[in-house]
This record gives structure tokens, C-alpha cells and sequence, in this order.
């Protein structure tokens, strides 16, 4: 009897202290008052923006500095490397998300990178040309028979100058055609050229900071060309729908929070932007000013079917693609609507 009542007592024991366990709370995990709370881990991404660090990016800025990223579940960090690497890091596979042009989407899709835009960031072509006031250059045809310097022959430059000559009824051969490199404020102000080809949210406000007025010619009032944006890939799509909604309406929000106050959107770009405080306020106020022209939609994000449609015949008639593509493949507004 007295073993059996030592065994008893020790299997009362085992049990209470099974029972006890049982109801441990977990490590870490907060049980109220002032316990901290476990923050839901961020996924990390690299974003490429094609172009160096630059007041024009203070919607994403924003986005970061006002958490909405972090909100949507992604610790944003910015890469500047070139547009094309990240159209094709994002079709391997190795970035979910990257900046880039319509253009880009569809020359990269012919060669079987699934890309797709996602968001559409410019609802206007960001390229014009511009003339000096004094240079008679008034109307698209002013231009036959005049010098145009452009970077090269390549990107956003290129292909907005063949389509504002193929809108007005103009072709290359009616002009000379410079290529100048990125100099093209030097180039005017010196008349060394008697056009440029320009970024309507740049050049023309750098020329009439130096005291040289322009006439500027967009080439979104001659012909609606898809612009910059946000892409993804099929994949990421297919997979991850919710996390690529996430991604964009955050950036929505950024686009929003800019456009009702730029001094805002401005001073966050301080925090991103190395020098901007060493910069003419003025000058790069009127740039995000200007940019913010480009941006604002009745539908924000949306993606403009003839837009796509307009890019591929300009793409066709540069033979910079041989065939047509499905271009509503290219693109979906699922995020945005």
C-alpha cells in the first residue's frame, strides 16, 4: 500500500506539471499590459528606377516615408540602375517590381521577357521638343529642313521624336537629326541646334532659369504613347495577386499624397535625394510641379489601351519590332479598377 500510494502521488505530479506546461505562453508573444507587440515581418524589395536619385521619384519617396509600403507589407529600398536591367531582372524572376516605360515592356516582350505594366505613372509622354521663342520655329512643320539634336538614337528621346514627325505628317528625312548626347541645354542656348528633343518636366525649365524662353511641342498633345510605370512579371501576377495589389495601391497613395502637397512630397525627398538641399528650390520645385502635371488622371494607375496601341505602331514603323504582339498581354489595370 505504500508503494502504491508514492506511485499515485507521483503520477499526480507528472500530470500537474504536464497540465502546467501545457499552458506556457510562447516566447516573445505579448499577454497584455506593456508586453511589446511583434511586428509582421516586411518583405524585402529592390526597386530599380532607371535614372539617378531625382525629385521626380517624391511619390515613392513619400510612400516609404509615410509607411505605406510598410503598411502594404514591403521594406522598399531604391536601386538607380538602368532601365533595362530591371525590366529584365523582373522577367527572371529575381525582382518582383521595377520603373519602366511602355516601350520597354513591349520591345522586352518580344523577346519573351513576361513583363507586364502593372500601373500607369505618366499619363502623359514626358518628351517634347523645344525651340527657342526668337527662332521662328512655331508649328511641327516649322521644323523641315531644321536641326535636332537628341541623345541618340535610342529610347524615350528617339522614339517620342519619330512619333511626333509621324503624327504631324513629317518623317526623319524632312529634318537633320544631331546626335548630341545629353547636352541638349548647352547645345540650344549655344544654337548650336535649332530644336531639341527634351524631357518636358527638364530641359525646358533649366533653358528658361538661363534666360533662353522656348516653345515646347509634347509629343503626348500629338500622339498618346504609354509612359512610365510600375511592371511586374506573369508570374509574380499569377502567384502573388494580392501582394502586387498591395505594391501598387501604395504607390497610388504616395502619387495621391504628392500631387495635394508638393512642398511636402518636396522636403521628404531631402531624406533621398544627396544635394537637394545644395539645389534651386525654385528650379526643382517647378520640375515636380511639372511632373505632377504628368501624372494626374481621372483614374489614377489606369493603362490607356490605345496608348499600347499607338507605341506598337510606332515600334513597328522604326523596325524596332518586326511583327505585331498581343498588347493587351503587355498590360492589366486588375490593381488599379
Amino acid at each position: 500500500m505504500k508503494y502504491r500510494w508514492i506511485l499515485v502521488s507521483l503520477l499526480t505530479i507528472v500530470l500537474l506539471l504536464a497540465a502546467c506546461a501545457s499552458g506556457e505562453q510562447p516566447q516573445n508573444t505579448p499577454t497584455g499590459g506593456d508586453a511589446d507587440v511583434l511586428e509582421p515581418e516586411l518583405t524585402p524589395v529592390h526597386l530599380p528606377l532607371g535614372y539617378i536619385p531625382n525629385v521626380q521619384f517624391a511619390p515613392l519617396y513619400v510612400a516609404v516615408a509615410k509607411g505605406y509600403f510598410a503598411e502594404a507589407g514591403f521594406d522598399v529600398t531604391f536601386d538607380y540602375r538602368a532601365e533595362t536591367d530591371g525590366v529584365a531582372l523582373v522577367g527572371q524572376g529575381e525582382l518582383p517590381f521595377s520603373v519602366a516605360s511602355g516601350e520597354q515592356v513591349l520591345l522586352a516582350r518580344a523577346q519573351g521577357v513576361p513583363v507586364v505594366y502593372v500601373l500607369a505613372w505618366f499619363h502623359d509622354f514626358p518628351v517634347g521638343i523645344a525651340a527657342k521663342t526668337d527662332s521662328g520655329i512655331e508649328t511641327p512643320q516649322d521644323l523641315v529642313g531644321k536641326k535636332i539634336g537628341l541623345p541618340g538614337l535610342f529610347g524615350a528621346s528617339y522614339i517620342g521624336l519619330r512619333a511626333f514627325l509621324s503624327a504631324n505628317g513629317l518623317s526623319e528625312s524632312d529634318v537633320v537629326i544631331d546626335s548630341i548626347g545629353y547636352n541638349q541645354v548647352e547645345a540650344l542656348s549655344a544654337d548650336q541646334e535649332d530644336a531639341v528633343v527634351v524631357y518636358v518636366t527638364n530641359e525646358p525649365i533649366q533653358l528658361e532659369a538661363l534666360g533662353y524662353p522656348v516653345v515646347v511641342f509634347p509629343v503626348g498633345d500629338s500622339m498618346q504613347l504609354t509612359a512610365n510605370g510600375l511592371i511586374s512579371s506573369e508570374t509574380m501576377i499569377a502567384e502573388n495577386p494580392d501582394a502586387v495589389r498591395a505594391f501598387v495601391q501604395a504607390f497610388l497613395h504616395g502619387i495621391a499624397d504628392t500631387i495635394a502637397d508638393p512642398e511636402e512630397a518636396y522636403q521628404i525627398s531631402y531624406d533621398f535625394v544627396e544635394n537637394l538641399d545644395q539645389a534651386d528650390k525654385d528650379i526643382q520645385m517647378q520640375v515636380l510641379e511639372k511632373s505632377i502635371e504628368l501624372w494626374t488622371a481621372d483614374v489614377p494607375g489606369y493603362s490607356e489601351p490605345q496608348a499600347w496601341e499607338n507605341m506598337l505602331q510606332v515600334l513597328m514603323e522604326m523596325e524596332l519590332l518586326t511583327k505585331p504582339l498581343p498588347v493587351e498581354e503587355a498590360f492589366t489595370n486588375q490593381f488599379v479598377e
